[in-house]
């Protein structure tokens, strides 16, 4: 009786969690920057699914580290993961605490990717439980560790790798350059009908001065089950708007002074945007490589301080659902 009710809290268990498995992410730091980052994608409609967020998977400590909580993902060990990185303990440590504390006792079914800055050093490390959903594997390097499940075969975390590591853009560049490493059909092989990857994507990156909770760079789609939209395209499009990987592209817009006015320009330490126009925007301020330096939002006059940055040229980026307006500033 007693073997009898434990198989059937097991199916129980299955059952409820199989639509929150979770397929192909990266966690990664830059140590020289202090950037910490996450991205994954997976074959689950969180419409159905009645996840808030796209980007639930991934857990940013910023200036410390990174952790994906997937297979069967459980709240409470993303929740302890995280308490563990903010102890001090390194992604081994954490990685071993997880396995003998999961909070179902089923650590075969979970994976985990976690990296950290340690003392001023990147360190990674992961688990895959030997009951997580084939094909199942782990790849994990000095500073990130790529980890999937449900997946076509190791050529979908090889590609991952691959593309990541010859990506020389940025930390946010080489994350999506990652999942682009994973574009094909049925990468999770649950997506395989539906003609694409996957039915959900992020990429996130916390900068070292960001709120726990709230990393400055955040993007993400969700795409329905049977609509046949490629999410990591989807992403790519939102992404190639608010960030470049080259200083390609983010050349000035002539209507700028239609819609916009700014002052000083050069300027030292504050720069006035007047918005001449009754509509909300999103600003973005990128650095001459397409590096996001911060995100606002601006209705009618902004005061933007840039007394902290280096001086150099750098660009406005102004964004709402009817127009992209770029604007060259220089701070001295």
């Amino acid at each position: 009786m007693k073997k009898l009710i434990i198989l059937i809290l097991l199916a129980t268990f299955v059952i409820r969690f199989a639509n929150s498995q979770d397929t192909f992410s990266i966690v990664a730091v830059d140590s020289v920057t202090g950037e910490v980052g996450s991205a994954g994608a997976s074959c689950v409609d969180l419409y159905q699914a009645g996840f808030p967020n796209d980007d639930f998977l991934g857990q940013l400590i910023p200036n410390v580290g990174a952790i994906n909580t997937q297979a069967y993902y459980m709240p409470a060990n993303q929740t302890n993961a995280t308490n563990r990185m903010n102890l001090g303990e390194t992604p081994n440590q954490i990685i071993s605490w997880l396995v003998e504390n999961d909070v179902q006792s089923l650590p075969q079914f979970r994976q985990y990717g976690i990296a950290a800055i340690i003392n001023g050093s990147p360190e990674a490390a992961a688990h895959t439980g030997s009951s997580t959903d084939n094909y199942k594997n782990h790849i994990v390097g000095s500073y990130y560790s790529i980890q999937g499940n449900i997946l076509l075969g190791q050529e979908v975390l090889d590609s991952m790798e691959s593309r990541f590591l010859n990506e020389s853009g940025d930390l946010v560049c080489k994350l999506m350059a990652a999942l682009q490493g994973a574009n094909m059909i049925g990468a999770d092989t649950r997506c395989a009908s539906n003609g694409t990857s996957s039915l959900f994507a992020f990429v996130k990156v916390a900068q070292p001065t960001d709120v726990f909770g709230n990393p400055s760079f955040n993007v993400s789609v969700r795409t329905t089950n049977n609509s046949g939209v490629e999410p990591i395209d989807s992403l790519q499009t939102k992404f190639d708007l608010i960030h470049n990987c080259s200083s390609l592209g983010l050349n000035e817009t002539e209507d700028f002074s239609k819609f916009f006015s700014i002052y000083p320009n050069p300027a030292l330490d504050y720069i006035t945007l007047v918005n001449k126009t009754d509509e909300n925007y999103d600003l973005f301020l990128l650095d001459i490589t397409g590096k996001l330096i911060f995100k606002e939002s601006i209705y009618k006059t902004k005061n933007l301080n840039i007394s902290q940055y280096k001086s150099g040229i750098y660009f406005l980026k102004i964004i709402n659902d009817n127009r992209i307006i770029v604007k060259k500033i220089i701070i001295k």
